[in-house]
């Protein structure tokens, strides 16, 4: 089956194009956090409504909006999406399974938890086997898709949320303004510190902290 996406569809093209071509249910999937070396990996799933009630004004990829603007974006996807899911590997799961691994199965995960469940996935970047649905992997998921854009907020938003309440039983680590991601504060305090229970053990920089006694 061939679909085409008209010229000025925008980041709905796609999911127009698709249930044109007989498919309703058109699911996205997103991650945050695969390149943390603390915290969660979260994966974000949404199925959005068809035709103007499931367009939400200003959607985009989670990386090209304001946190004030997502956590907006963010209330609008999960009071009007026909359907969405969020799930989080814990950062153990993620040493056990690789980063690679882990982030499959937060998408699987993610996306067998949409009910109704799609008839055809868009995800972000490369292809996720082992789906009951055809699916479609995108060279920036997050920017032309307007489901995957809704999951990568999704994802996004609910990790900050976690990541700032792990702030407060770890503040010397500053889990509020990087969020766990590799910055040059974070590895500062990485190694002032020595990691946490909540830091990814599979991180070259998090073993070699790892060396340094943690007060």
């Amino acid at each position: 089956m061939t679909v085409t996406v008209r010229p000025g569809s925008g980041i709905y093209g796609y999911e127009q194009a698709l249930r044109r071509g007989g498919f309703d249910l058109i699911g996205g999937a997103d991650e945050a956090g695969r390149g943390a070396c603390a915290g969660p990996l979260v994966a974000g799933a949404v199925i959005l409504r068809p035709g103007r009630s499931g367009r939400i004004d200003g959607l985009a990829d989670s990386k090209l909006l304001s946190p004030k603007q997502r956590d907006r974006i963010y209330e609008v996807i999960l009071s009007r999406a026909l359907a969405w899911s969020v799930v989080a590997i814990d950062p153990a799961e993620c040493d056990q399974l690789g980063m690679h691994q882990a982030n499959l199965t937060a998408l699987r995960r993610a996306l067998a938890s949409l009910s109704p469940q799609p008839d055809f996935v868009l995800t972000d970047g490369f292809s996720v086997d082992g789906l009951p649905s055809p699916s479609l992997s995108m060279w920036k998921g997050d920017r032309v898709a307007a489901c995957v854009s809704a999951a990568s907020v999704v994802a996004k938003v609910t990790r900050d949320r976690i990541m700032t309440d792990w702030h407060q039983r770890y503040p010397e680590y500053a889990l509020d303004i990087h969020k766990g991601y590799c910055t040059v504060l974070h590895q500062e305090r990485l190694e002032q510190h020595g990691p946490s229970v909540i830091h990814r053990q599979c991180f070259e920089n998090v073993r070699r902290a790892g060396k340094v006694r943690p007060k």
